[in-house]
């Protein structure tokens, strides 16, 4: 129970990546981590990619982020959804401001983007944004997996292990 006492808050809407989701998750539910699920709105019902459901705890505008430990953004399309609340972007930008990680896979590139707290940063991400990701001002690693600091980031499903794995160890840092 590496993370017990822990709150995490994971972002969801439409068209997440299933795995991508739910594995961080779980892992981090197995670590003892309490982690909530924030959406456009709360108790809301949202369908991933291949037809894995997941349900909102809280909307976007709940979410305090001094109420929370870390965060994580899921890939596939809903980063694309997600990123336009301006409640979410500056829920990042807090994280980032006060240095509490955040997770990001695969497309979440995109809502960091947004948020512009990538300038600097060591990052990866699915290579379709690659140049997305650039262009924020990040330099881009085709790699497993990332650590700049408070920021994980990971390119997709099957480097899974190796972005939890390392997730998990900034918590406990933090």
């Amino acid at each position: 129970m590496r993370l017990k006492g822990k709150k995490i808050v994971s972002l969801v809407h439409h068209d997440f990546e299933d795995l991508e989701l739910w594995y961080p998750i779980l892992r981090l539910r197995e670590e003892g981590a309490v982690v909530d699920l924030a959406g456009e709105k709360a108790e809301e019902g949202y369908i991933g990619k291949y037809g894995v459901p997941a349900k909102s705890d809280y909307s976007y505008s709940d979410i305090k982020g001094e109420e929370y430990d870390a965060i994580l953004v899921p890939g596939g399309w809903a980063p694309d959804k997600i990123r336009r609340f301006p409640e979410v972007l500056s829920l990042l930008q807090h994280f980032e401001e006060n240095k509490k990680p955040i997770g990001q896979i695969c497309h979440a590139g995109w809502v960091l983007i947004s948020a512009k707290i990538l300038q600097g940063k060591k990052v990866t991400s699915t290579p379709g944004i690659r140049d997305d990701m650039e262009n924020a001002g990040a330099t881009w690693y085709d790699e497993p997996v990332v650590v700049d600091g408070n920021l994980v980031s990971s390119r997709r499903p099957p480097d899974l292990p190796d972005y939890m794995r390392e997730f998990v160890k900034v918590i406990e840092q933090k």
